[in-house]
């Protein structure tokens, strides 16, 4: 009987030893490699995983303490996926606090309107947090992966600022802004002035690309789209410079020659009418909204007056007296 006491004695007191141990080793400060000290957790690691990651990283004296201290406290599922800095020293406890909290260290990449597809690739390819899975694939064979319908990829992906942890592949950026622009456009073509004359929301994404490329005046861009709108339903050609530079491609020297307006190109809105077969580049939100809901206006011309807005006009002749104003250059 008294042997069964000290028995007992004995584990009791080795219970207390251990978890008063245990306390403390938890809420201890660990010594970390360096000050700062940036890691990462991916998206959808185990609790297991991301404690053996940091004990490998030398974060952590070990992995099984910290899987145990994130039971004990119902936390095994909380941990935040992302990129962390630490700045000082952390016990356990606050480690496991500040993963939970998920203040994480921001990766950001910013796809500018007006960009080409090209610009975006260079982009991505230069940027030095991001896993760069596409750089041998072509624009097809990246629409296959990222799951789109579409041949080409000009003008498809939302221009934004996107987040992302340290190496996340260039396919998941490409395919949250494929999908975002795909959202957006979903949304504003549900809301379109029907009248107009176009029959898809891949001929209204077209549109919203040359009203993006033709000014940067947000307050112009309605009825700039107005005009486009009144040349597709009168028959007459676009004349829209950019299409044609954006046809010419990257020989282009930044000097529109008459020459070049009349050779004929799939994107020559010269030489064809209607719309180019694709977009020529990232359209905003905003000019997607003026193309599908343009305003109402009798111009049929317009010339850019030089401080960012534009001279509109519904006859040739005043057009011309703007651009001798304005350009003194040829006409649209």
């Amino acid at each position: 009987m008294r042997t069964l006491k000290r028995f007992v004695l004995f584990v009791i007191v080795a219970i207390i030893c251990s978890v008063a141990w245990f306390y403390h080793h938890v809420n201890k400060d660990i010594q970390l490699p360096v000050i700062p000290y940036e890691f990462s957790i991916e998206q959808g690691n185990s609790l297991k995983n991301i404690s053996q990651q940091l004990a490998d990283a030398g974060i952590l004296p070990n992995s099984w303490s910290f899987i145990l201290l994130a039971r004990l406290m119902g936390h095994e599922s909380a941990l935040k996926a992302g990129d962390y800095i630490l700045n000082r020293h952390f016990s356990q406890v606050a480690l496991l606090e500040y993963l939970i909290e998920g203040d994480i260290k921001q990766n950001e990449i910013r796809f500018i309107e007006g960009w080409t597809f090209l610009q975006l690739r260079n982009a991505l390819n230069k940027h030095p947090s991001i896993r760069h899975d596409t750089v041998n694939l072509s624009g097809q064979e990246i629409l296959q992966i990222i799951g789109a319908s579409e041949t080409a990829p000009e003008g498809l992906f939302f221009p934004d600022t996107y987040y992302f942890i340290k190496n996340s592949s260039d396919v998941e950026i490409l395919r949250r802004a494929y999908v975002r622009m795909q959202d957006q456009l979903t949304a504003v073509w549900s809301q379109r002035n029907e009248s107009i004359p176009l029959d898809t929301m891949y001929d209204a994404l077209v549109l919203a690309s040359i009203v993006e490329k033709e000014t940067g005046m947000e307050s112009d861009r309605a009825e700039i789209a107005g005009v486009f709108v009144n040349r597709l339903r009168l028959g007459m050609r676009l004349q829209t410079d950019p299409t044609v530079i954006y046809g010419i491609g990257e020989t282009f020297d930044g000097n529109l020659r008459k020459k070049d307006l009349q050779t004929d190109h799939a994107y020559n809105t010269y030489t064809r009418a209607g719309l180019p077969p694709t977009p020529i580049a990232l359209p905003g939100l905003t000019s997607i909204q003026a193309a599908v809901n343009p305003a109402k206006t009798n111009a049929l011309y317009f010339v850019a007056k030089g401080n960012g807005e534009s001279k509109f006009s519904t006859n040739l002749a005043d057009h011309n007296r703007a651009v001798a104003k304005y350009q003194k250059r040829r006409t649209r």
